[in-house]
């Protein structure tokens, strides 16, 4: 009785390292890909994880870089990641 008890248990011994192998395959990867192209005067950093656009970098020629990110992280559009610079005046002229 005790010798299928000590097989079964060095089986699963020695098949414990084949599925920690089996989840690092499949884990999703920390570094994300990141696709460097140039538009015009500009370079556009666009930052992928899974296959999934999640943040662009773009650096002008003249002035900072600046980040867009997902508005909501499901659609397509993108927000600034930091306030602008440039304070646009925002007075009220007329009201009724």
């Amino acid at each position: 009785m005790r010798t299928p008890n000590r097989l079964l248990l060095v089986a699963l011994l020695l098949a414990f390292p084949l599925f920690a192998h089996a989840a690092e395959d499949q884990a999703p990867t920390a570094e994300p890909d990141v696709t460097i192209r140039k538009d015009g005067d500009t370079f556009v950093q666009e930052y992928k994880a899974n296959g999934f656009v999640y943040a662009v970098k773009v650096t002008p020629k003249h002035g900072k870089p600046y980040y867009l990110v997902r508005a909501d992280g499901t659609s397509g559009q993108f927000i600034r990641s930091d306030p602008p610079d440039m304070l646009i005046p925002q007075w009220v002229l007329f009201s009724w």
